[in-house]
């Protein structure tokens, strides 16, 4: 009967280098040489290996158009729109934000802390995909392990709408 009181302690204990642990993201939009140049929509989720359990991360998206116009042309995402894109209401509180420059973008998120808190251990594929107006739509894919045992990174790099996209992960 004493050991029940500590039961809560040993199941936080036992979570704890999933609470500790951080994955990291760097994605790389490069400048293009075009006339009319249009930042891209980008949604980044996390997906188990097996294609179940889809966990959203991140979607870039002009949120600034009347009328909440940019959500329209979410559907252009298409891989994310089918994994559940379609099924939320936009904006998503701590997963949406507006579109961003080219340049380097780094996106950190730490275990226990929304939107990674409820991600069960196992093996994912992070996906990065973008689309952009008069432009073209890639998809980069990223394998993990989750939680991290010890420090590791993947990259990736897209073909004209996404530069490199790196992966970090930290026990």
């Amino acid at each position: 009967m004493k050991h029940r009181r500590f039961l809560p302690l040993l199941v936080a204990v036992a979570a704890w280098p999933a609470l500790a642990a951080e994955l990291a993201v760097k994605i790389e939009i490069p400048q293009l040489p075009v006339a009319e140049y249009h930042r891209p929509y980008i949604a980044l989720w996390l997906e188990k290996a097996d294609g179940g359990q889809v966990t959203q991360l991140a979607v870039w998206y002009d949120q600034k158009k009347k009328d909440n116009g940019g959500s329209k042309w979410l559907k252009d995402l298409r891989q994310w729109w089918r994994k559940g894109g379609r099924d939320l209401a936009v904006p998503l509180d701590a997963v949406t934000s507006a579109t961003r420059a080219p340049g380097l973008h780094t996106l950190t998120y730490v275990g226990g802390k929304a939107p990674i808190d409820k991600l069960a251990a196992g093996d994912y594929t992070l996906f990065v995909e973008a689309s952009r107006e008069a432009g073209g739509r890639e998809v980069v894919r990223l394998p993990l392990a989750w939680p991290p045992k010890e420090a590791r990174s993947a990259s990736g790099k897209g073909l004209e709408e996404l530069g490199n996209v790196t992966l970090q992960l930290k026990p």
